[in-house]
């Protein structure tokens, strides 16, 4: 049974409720990344109260990742990042049942998750989650950060619109990394967090923005909007939009 008393400052937000902590203790997130992004992203959603996290990433941590991915401790340093996550999130609330894949075996868990985060650094990867996500049918939010800027975009099928392809058209050119761009910690938390928050309106059944590129721009503090449009001749989408 979940003790609400942890749930209390949202549970008294007409958009939540019990009913609604009950939906959130009943979902599943996946949460593709668990780097700058999918740290902050999956700290909140399990400070929320979601009740299943699927996590999914290669790497480990670095001493590098510190300055930024702030569900990581120095004592973590070595350790796969989907065990020291999971170890964290778990300890941050019991509540949470923290699942674990490897870079391998995280599309077989696209369509036990009632949202998908994509937090990865790579178009690649992007590439392939949205991919997982249009065939299953499963809601997206996509978050990337790089430098003094960010962006934040869900994409969702059943309702028609389109999907990541559509707006970044494979060309060949390779993403920037913060390694070589740099990057400034609260800039990727931020997107990270708008991410937890995209995630848990869908969750609720609130109205979320969607099929817009949301930019942000650090420096001065600014968000701007666009609307993606969908590609007809999408390979990915094309023959999936209602």
């Amino acid at each position: 049974m979940t003790d609400f008393s942890r749930y209390g400052r949202q549970v008294i937000l007409p958009e939540v409720g019990v009913n609604g902590q009950a939906l959130l203790r009943d979902s599943t997130v996946l949460v593709v990344g668990l780097g700058g992004l999918g740290s902050v992203a999956a700290s909140y959603l399990a400070g929320a109260g979601v009740g299943r996290l699927l996590l999914a990433d290669r790497d480990r941590v670095e001493t590098s990742n510190l300055q930024r991915q702030v569900l990581y401790r120095q004592t973590d340093v070595g350790r796969a990042k989907t065990e020291a996550a999971a170890a964290q999130l778990a300890a941050l609330n019991p509540d949470v049942v923290p699942c674990t894949y490897d870079a391998e075996n995280w599309p077989a868990a696209v369509v036990h998750a009632d949202v998908v985060l994509d937090c990865t650094d790579n178009f690649p990867s992007r590439y392939a989650i949205n991919a997982a996500c249009a065939r299953a049918r499963k809601p997206l939010v996509s978050g990337a950060a790089i430098r003094f800027e960010g962006q934040l975009a869900v994409f969702d099928l059943r309702r028609g619109g389109p999907c990541y392809r559509c707006l970044y058209p494979e060309s060949g050119e390779a993403a920037e990394r913060c390694e070589e761009a740099g990057i400034l910690g609260p800039v990727v938390g931020t997107i990270g967090c708008q991410q937890a928050l995209a995630a848990l309106q869908l969750l609720l059944g609130l109205e979320v923005p969607v099929a817009r590129l949301q930019r942000w721009d650090a420096r001065q503090m600014q968000w701007t909007s666009h609307k993606i449009a969908a590609d007809p001749e999408c390979p990915v989408c094309g023959e999936r939009r209602d």
